[in-house]
């Protein structure tokens, strides 16, 4: 993959058996695709007028007097489908850059794909895609809830010591680390299981954004196009609406400035995502859902298991 930044700084001059030479434009593609069995140089100029050219030149081609040579090559102009780009050429669907997690994408998209072949609707196939991936991450998931519930209800107490030990940090981390030792509390045990599900999500992201298929895909009422950003910013809106109402779930951070900046983020995330496809911040706002009917039945399990054993 070459950037048009790289092209104007070093051209292009490389010999391959085979391949192809492709243009790529977000959701299209123009490739040129010569026989795999000749050696064949892949070059790229740059004109004055600040035209790019990347092509194909083939090697020498002697011809007899009378006598005839044909030669063949394929042309691929459109959509950059992954169906129709697998069978033209060795590799020419991994135009479609998921980037260095494009396995788990081809993954998701997969399941996006048969999910879709029974809604029929590709916002739908984000939203039960989108659930399906949060439910097989459920135990890990819960582990994380779990022990974020515990810091909460370590809360009060650490606003204590925090009182007591003042401005002796090295007293109040002391403290602190005594007081998680015996309450069995791991800090980081709601870091951890979140951490394992970044690649996927981050994988998920590239799914909606690199996708032809969203494109001008209608998903219900104002949403015509998951492809672009919502035209009345109601997604936006709702999705901000719920990292707030998710946050509130959350263990309050004991730092007065941390608790500020966290406030914020809900704000700062919700005008990020106005210009952002609305297939990608649908997703975002189901996750986000669907996080917080999980971290509420978290909650509600503990609760309802202490009250047991006080009884």
């Amino acid at each position: 993959k070459v950037s048009f930044k790289n092209m104007a700084e070093t051209s292009l001059n490389q010999m391959s058996q085979g391949g192809w030479a492709a243009m790529l434009e977000h959701y299209f593609i123009s490739a040129w695709i010569p026989p795999s069995a000749q050696d064949n140089q892949y070059y790229s100029e740059v004109q004055g007028n600040g035209h790019f050219t990347i092509g194909v030149g083939y090697p020498e081609v002697h011809v007899a007097p009378g006598a005839q040579v044909s030669q063949t090559a394929t042309l691929y102009i459109g959509p950059a489908i992954a169906e129709n780009l697998q069978g033209l050429a060795p590799h020419l669907a991994q135009t479609i850059d998921y980037g260095w997690l494009w396995f788990i994408s081809v993954f998701i998209f997969t399941i996006m794909k048969w999910v879709h072949t029974y809604v029929g609707n590709w916002g739908w196939a984000i939203v039960i895609t989108t659930i399906i991936i949060k439910l097989v991450f459920y135990p890990l998931s819960a582990k994380s809830y779990r022990s974020m519930a515990k810091m909460r209800e370590l809360g009060p107490r650490l606003k204590q010591l925090k009182e007591r030990c003042g401005d002796d940090r090295q007293k109040l981390s002391k403290a602190t680390m005594e007081l998680y030792r015996q309450e069995k509390v791991n800090p980081l045990g709601g870091c951890l299981p979140m951490v394992i599900q970044i690649p996927v999500f981050i994988a998920l992201y590239w799914v909606l954004l690199e996708n032809v298929e969203f494109r001008q895909a209608p998903f219900i009422l104002w949403i015509h196009d998951l492809s672009v950003h919502d035209p009345y910013y109601i997604l936006p809106v709702l999705m901000g609406l719920s990292m707030f109402l998710q946050q509130r779930l959350n263990p309050a951070p004991t730092d007065p400035t941390q608790a500020k900046v966290m406030m914020f983020l809900p704000l700062m995330f919700t005008v990020l995502f106005l210009s952002f496809p609305a297939g990608l911040v649908l997703y975002w706002l189901v996750n986000n859902c669907v996080s917080m009917l999980q971290q509420w039945w978290v909650i509600y399990s503990q609760q309802k298991t202490k009250t047991r054993q006080k009884t």
